[in-house]
């Protein structure tokens, strides 16, 4: 368990040093698939303290396993990504401006470019409303429920990230420190959208053949972009 801790501490840090935290408002998680047991950073705690002791280990049954903190409120959203989404590895939540002013305005982040086509061939989907049954009943439970459907069958790879909202985004990939990257593009295709549609309110989505072109040469079978490994 002190690996997970350790990776989970690195991912958690590497928020604030990418500027998509202000606070503590922001948290990553990561899981030992073999153990069951998920790692996530404490509720409140500031980064600039935050030890791997403060780490807080979970089952995906909601108990608390190991740790004197108590867990993100955040802690019930992972863990029914983790339950629902076979395969993700790390969960990373913040409030990061470009992508939150998104999900404040209730609106998916379209594909209008090749940096966006590049994370995934999709929009970046925007979740339902909870209802008010869901909020008083486990209202981060259900947030992780309704980012689920959002995804709309898809798997996680296929689409890496989801809007709640009015709150925020939500990243996932096969491990915590990927999951930070994901959320760090998802930021600036967020901030590429915003200033494209200031610019050009009508601004059409990226042709279908340059979309699927640019997703298909960084993912899946016929990918080669990077190096071999």
């Amino acid at each position: 368990m002190d690996a997970l801790r350790q990776t989970v501490l690195e991912a958690n840090l590497a928020l604030p040093a990418h500027g998509l935290v202000t606070l503590t408002w922001g948290n990553v998680s990561g899981i030992d698939r073999e153990r069951g047991v998920v790692a996530i950073k404490p509720s409140g705690v500031p980064y600039d303290s935050m030890t791997a002791a403060d780490l807080v280990l979970m089952d995906l049954d909601g108990n608390q396993v190991e740790g004197e903190r108590r867990p993100s409120t955040d802690t019930p959203t992972h863990l029914a990504l983790y339950r629902a989404l076979d395969g993700i590895g790390g969960v990373v939540h913040t409030h990061s401006t470009w992508a939150t002013a998104w999900a404040q305005a209730e609106r998916e982040i379209p594909v209008l470019g090749t940096t966006h086509a590049d994370l995934c061939a999709d929009p970046v989907p925007l979740t339902r409303p909870l209802t008010d049954a869901e909020v008083a009943d486990d209202y981060e439970g259900a947030t992780g429920e309704v980012i689920v459907e959002a995804l709309s069958g898809r798997g996680p790879a296929q689409v890496p990230a989801a809007l709640v909202r009015g709150h925020g985004p939500f990243c996932w990939a096969a491990d915590p420190g990927a999951a930070v990257e994901r959320a760090i593009t998802v930021e600036e295709v967020a901030h590429l959208a915003f200033l494209t549609v200031a610019l050009e309110p009508h601004a059409e989505p990226l042709p279908g053949a340059i979309r699927d072109k640019h997703f298909e040469r960084k993912h899946g079978p016929r990918a080669y972009y990077g190096q071999p490994s």
